[in-house]
């Protein structure tokens, strides 16, 4: 049976066996691919980032938030107007913060037409693979290197539909659009805590989230507003 990491027994994780019989508490699975002969199952938040990112937008210009782009090689060029700073720049707070401990993990997703799947998969073994429903959508997955190249792989694009398909059982689909992204990964784990800048101004450092930002997004958006509470 695959081992069921203690994080996943936290959020209640249960064995899934192709024989119910064969693992006490064992679950049945809608659609579960043939190719495994077991796993484990959880239910946890799903996110459509198509569908959550504006939303999040929404809510920060419903607060009285503005958005503006700019670019910035150090936290003491942002306007003295504002007396907190958030540094949530991902791997480019490597940089910002001369942190060495950052590197990027490089990522690239395929994005295929919506599947009629009954829940996310995924597979960590090698070679990594994901299939994540969307409502308009599906994402497959993944890469997980450390590299600095944004480019789309054609190769990487091939393994990835062919390997989903594969555990899927189903002709490979057509591909909508290919994304890369990186994965701001910090070898000592995620940077949250404060700073006092030497004009007087509070820096919090919120990084180093690697592929769990959205998992640890909201967990670590009340500790930023608790510093900020208890310091000003």
């Amino acid at each position: 049976m695959v081992p069921i990491p203690d994080w996943a027994k936290n959020l209640g994780a249960r064995p899934i066996s192709v024989i119910p019989s064969e693992v006490e508490g064992s679950l049945t699975i809608p659609a579960f691919p043939s190719i495994f002969s077991n796993g484990y199952a959880l239910n946890v938040p799903l996110i459509d980032t198509t569908i959550y990112l504006d939303y999040l937008a929404n809510r920060f210009h419903n607060a009285s938030g503005t958005i503006e782009s700019a670019h910035i090689n150090k936290v003491e060029e942002i306007p003295r107007d504002f007396d907190v700073i958030v540094n949530c720049a991902g791997i480019g707070a490597r940089e910002l913060a001369r942190d060495s401990e950052l590197e990027p993990h490089r990522g690239q997703v395929v994005i295929v037409p919506k599947l009629d799947l009954a829940q996310a998969i995924v597979c960590d073994d090698a070679p990594l693979m994901y299939a994540i429903p969307r409502a308009h959508d599906c994402v497959f997955g993944g890469t997980n290197s450390i590299s600095e190249n944004r480019a789309p792989s054609a190769a990487d694009t091939t393994a990835i539909v062919s390997e989903c398909s594969r555990i899927l059982g189903i002709e490979a689909p057509p591909v909508i659009v290919v994304k890369v992204g990186l994965r701001p990964f910090r070898k000592s784990g995620v940077r949250l805590e404060r700073e006092r800048l030497s004009d007087g101004r509070t820096l919090i450092h919120n990084y180093g989230h690697g592929g769990a930002g959205f998992t640890l997004s909201w967990a670590c958006a009340e500790e930023v507003w608790a510093i900020v509470s208890r310091t000003g």
